[in-house]
């Protein structure tokens, strides 16, 4: 199994960073849309001395231009000497109408036309052919030579869309080349809503299941000993409250029987009270919600949940400092998998 793990430095600590984590053995690194730009932290990885693969999990797509989407694409793909793929995520209303200040409408009808005109903007710089893509959403029928780099060589990059409910899910099934599957997930939620959402989707746009990679991310609280386990799980707890007091994510609390506890955690989240929030999630729920234990029990758990169904594996630690020596350990008992 592959690993992938999260480049979630600081824009000039991106290069020692990238340095550190290749030498973990990653076979790839992503970036996260947070409090950092999501392509930027990639062009300084980029250059790194050890050729590793590069994603963004995930850009958010619903404010940028499929063009703009487009161009960094195809930059970072020539940069990375094609080892680059581009995951774009739709975020929910209130950050797209608050905190990006766009416009939030039928969130998977607009993502399947951004990654179908993203892609359609490649195959106009790859093949030559006639750009003509009119959708509901976004237009694209212009593309003067001057503004047409021409034919990547090395190709043209995965597009990968994350997805959590099964609207989504199907739609990335359907006209993505990647399904990322969003890091708040059980293995009871993946088997029950994700794989049937995954089949349906496939078996609407006539594709086999080769022609869509699953990407899983997980959550992992690491340690060797009592202290570093502890510490591991407050800052995960924390992250896990955080993602459930989002009523998008209240599926996934359904699934386990614990769908009341959104919208207590969602109460707490609008009054501050991080500690309350924090405390509501137990450990049964930490190690349902993402996985818990030494690197080699935490490879375990994400080989039975995922590895029948994914070849790789995208890794982070929220909340907490994972020594790079364990991470390698985690890498290295997943990589032999």
């Amino acid at each position: 199994m592959k690993v992938d793990l999260q480049l979630d430095a600081r824009p000039d600590e991106v290069v020692s960073r990238t340095a550190e984590l290749t030498a973990c053995g990653a076979d790839g690194l992503f970036t996260f849309e947070g409090p950092h730009d999501a392509f930027l932290p990639l062009i300084l990885a980029a250059g790194g001395a050890e050729p590793v693969d590069l994603m963004t999990n995930v850009a958010i797509a619903l404010p940028r231009s499929p063009l703009h989407l487009a161009h960094a694409a195809y930059d970072l793909h020539l940069l990375s000497r094609g080892r680059f793929r581009l995951g774009l995520g739709s975020q929910t209303r209130a950050h797209i109408n608050k905190r990006y200040g766009g416009q939030w409408s039928r969130p998977a009808a607009r993502m399947r036309e951004i990654v179908q005109a993203v892609k359609a903007v490649l195959d106009a710089w790859q093949n030559g052919t006639a750009l003509r893509f009119e959708g509901e959403f976004t237009r694209h029928t212009l593309m003067p030579p001057t503004f047409d780099p021409g034919p990547n060589p090395y190709g043209v990059p995965q597009i990968c869309l994350g997805a959590l409910g099964p609207i989504m899910t199907r739609t990335a099934a359907e006209v993505a080349d990647g399904l990322l599957v969003m890091p708040f997930n059980s293995a009871r939620h993946f088997a029950e809503r994700t794989v049937p959402a995954i089949e349906e989707g496939l078996e609407r746009a006539g594709r086999a299941a080769a022609d869509l990679a699953i990407y899983p991310q997980v959550i992992v609280a690491m340690g060797r000993t009592p202290r570093e386990l502890e510490s591991a799980a407050v800052g995960v707890r924390r992250l896990l409250a955080f993602y459930g007091s989002t009523p998008a994510y209240r599926p996934v609390l359904e699934v386990e029987g614990w769908g009341e506890l959104q919208p207590e955690l969602n109460a707490l989240s609008k009054r501050g009270q991080v500690g309350p929030m924090t405390e509501l999630i137990d450990h049964h729920m930490l190690r349902t919600l993402a996985v818990y234990g030494t690197p080699e029990e935490c490879a375990d758990q994400i080989v039975a949940r995922f590895g029948r169904v994914a070849d790789r594996i995208c890794c982070y630690f929220p909340g907490y400092t994972a020594p790079d020596a364990q991470i390698r350990d985690l890498v290295t008992a997943l990589q032999v998998v």
